[in-house]
């Protein structure tokens, strides 16, 4: 059932108005929605042929009684549907580090941190004054050391 004139005009100031808010999602979605469930497809159909002829090459390992032919099916056939399993570079999103301002900080040598896993070098937090994690660290300490002082009741 086709779209009505105005459910289309709708429908384009909508997009329009994804792209102006966040072009970068539009183009994500844009190329996810065209090429990326032909490289899924593909990637599953190979999963399940490379785990098929594993299959194959341990029923032949069991037949002639060569037990390294059926181990090398079983790895075939374990990576196979692993690789079946998996998605691809189209369908892993991609990880970063959001600032306060709700936007994706640049990573890189520019200085902005990114979602590189914490290899880096990391500045020591200084200790929050208020209700914060660092706060509540220092009443409990604080605690625990009036605790040990007053000795065992």
């Amino acid at each position: 059932m086709p779209l009505s004139e105005h459910e289309q005009r709708v429908l384009e100031q909508m997009e329009q108005a994804l792209y102006a808010e966040d072009p970068r999602l539009a183009s994500t979605l844009k190329s996810t929605a065209s090429g990326g469930a032909a490289v899924e497809r593909r990637r599953l159909v190979i999963g399940v042929l490379v785990a098929l002829g594993g299959l194959a090459l341990v029923l032949v390992g069991v037949m002639t009684q060569m037990i390294w032919i059926g181990a090398v099916g079983f790895l075939a056939m374990v990576l196979g549907g692993a690789w079946a399993a998996t998605p691809g570079r189209h369908g892993r999103p991609r990880l970063g580090v959001v600032g306060a301002d709700g936007q994706p900080r640049r990573s890189g040598p520019s200085g902005g941190a990114g979602g590189g896993g914490g290899t880096g070098p990391r500045r020591p937090r200084r200790p929050s004054s208020g209700g914060g994690a660092g706060g509540f660290m220092q009443r409990m300490e604080q605690q625990w050391d009036r605790r040990k002082e007053q000795g065992p009741s």
